[in-house]
């Protein structure tokens, strides 16, 4: 009897996460791909302010460093949900309050837009301290070397800072790939369609609670090995010819 109540619970739980209606497998694989997509958005976004903030607060003057540094202490002291809150209603309000003013109606703001610029606001205080720390941590003489070969500040940051730094700030930057696939899930809380949404509200319809959020729970867990493979694949290339921990030990 347990056998077969076990096999009708499984075959149950295979209807509802079936990819035809009535299963709601589509929707998450949906809400799925809309995460992936805030989250990519939100992760190169990030990344770009990463890599100007950090050479702000290395090389820049005075005021631009206490103006990063007081981004980077607030972005990082205060909640990623209250943040998203305050991004999201207080940025849609300022845009709209501008539209106005230049005349045009109110603006209809798309929630990948949207998800991508606060997420990605949020990443790159973090990114900002991730490169900083591993560009700090790039042997001197290589920066002095193509000084002396007379490289421009660009081709150096090309050729020599960015190759250079990426063994140092593959491990961090892994990191923040993965809080960023994870703090998509925030996101249901403005109403975005991402697959924390899509599982409540699966889960709602069908009361099958447990069933959908184990299946949340597994695509976050898929994606997060999947994005460890492919990481380590990247931190073996940028500390391609530098000595491993095990070398520097003996």
């Amino acid at each position: 009897m347990e056998a077969l109540l076990d096999t009708l619970g499984l075959a149950q739980s295979a209807q509802l996460l079936s990819l035809q209606p009535p299963g709601w497998g589509g929707n998450l694989l949906r809400g799925l791909a809309n995460s992936m997509q805030i989250a990519i958005g939100a992760y190169g976004f990030g990344l770009v302010i990463g890599l100007l903030g950090a050479y702000g607060k290395l090389h820049g003057g005075p005021v631009l460093r206490d103006l990063l540094a007081i981004y980077t202490t607030v972005i990082r002291a205060v909640p990623e949900l209250v943040l998203i809150l305050i991004l999201y209603y207080v940025g849609s309000d300022l845009i709209n309050q501008a539209s106005a003013a230049l005349g045009y109606g109110r603006v209809e703001i798309s929630g990948v837009v949207a998800g991508i610029w606060v997420l990605g606001v949020v990443q790159g205080a973090y990114s900002t301290e991730v490169l900083r720390g591993a560009i700090q941590a790039i042997p001197k003489g290589q920066l002095e070397a193509a000084r002396a070969f007379g490289m421009p500040p660009l081709m150096t940051l090309r050729r020599v800072t960015i190759p250079a730094m990426m063994g140092y700030a593959t491990p961090g930057l892994a990191n923040l790939w993965l809080i960023a696939t994870k703090d998509t899930a925030l996101l249901a809380i403005v109403g975005f369609s991402e697959l924390t949404l899509e599982t409540r509200q699966a889960a709602g319809s069908t009361r099958a609670y447990f069933t959908f959020f184990l299946a949340a729970g597994a695509l976050y867990m898929m994606v997060t090995l999947f994005s460890g493979v492919i990481f380590a694949r990247i931190e073996t290339w940028a500390r391609r010819g530098q000595p491993s921990l095990r070398e520097g030990e003996q």
